[in-house]
């Protein structure tokens, strides 16, 4: 996808919320790249109803079940939900849905803010490779993938620029490919 492919896709997305979500709600970004991906639906929901809508950012780094894999000394940043869950819906925001164990994640991490009167999924990209009952309530786009491909979201916010690219894990000589989040 490209700057533009993105935007629409995301445009499409939050529209899709909007029809949905008439009561009240708030969407919360998983970091890292749901993040930026939350703010830039916002700014499109803040278009279509001319009212900007609650955000908030969510680390999952304690809640991860793959934590010794990933690192023997998490990073943890600051979670950032500076108004009530309670009574109101909640769309998670996340780059690539995957495994499903990240939004397991978060939702551990979001119920102990409280009980939201709902929980729904925005994902930019579904890839597939489901580890658990996890489907995305909004998607942008989905994408078949195979076990040694990687999707990479980019953020103009934290990369430079707007894109998403496949790529496979390995390289020619065997070595991971850089980037791309593996355990989504």
């Amino acid at each position: 996808m490209n700057a533009k492919a993105m935007d629409h896709a995301l445009a499409q997305m939050a529209q899709k919320i909007v029809s949905d979500c008439k009561d009240n709600f708030a969407l919360i970004g998983i970091r890292s790249r749901g993040v930026p991906l939350s703010k830039m639906i916002a700014a499109h929901i803040q278009k279509i109803t001319k009212k900007k809508p609650k955000v908030g950012i969510l680390d999952i780094n304690l809640y991860r079940d793959d934590l010794s894999e990933v690192s023997s000394q998490p990073i943890l940043q600051k979670t950032e939900i500076d108004f009530r869950i309670e009574k109101i819906g909640i769309i998670l925001v996340d780059d690539v849905l995957y495994t499903g164990r990240t939004v397991r994640a978060a939702m551990d991490a979001l119920l102990d803010f409280g009980r939201p009167k709902y929980i729904k999924l925005a994902a930019l990209i579904d890839r597939g490779w489901r580890e658990l009952p996890v489907e995305g309530n909004y998607v942008g786009k989905k994408v078949k993938t195979t076990a040694d491909q990687v999707v990479k979201v980019l953020c103009k916010e934290t990369d430079g620029k707007n894109e998403v690219v496949l790529k496979s894990h390995f390289s020619a000589k065997g070595g991971s490919a850089s980037g791309g989040n593996q355990r989504k």
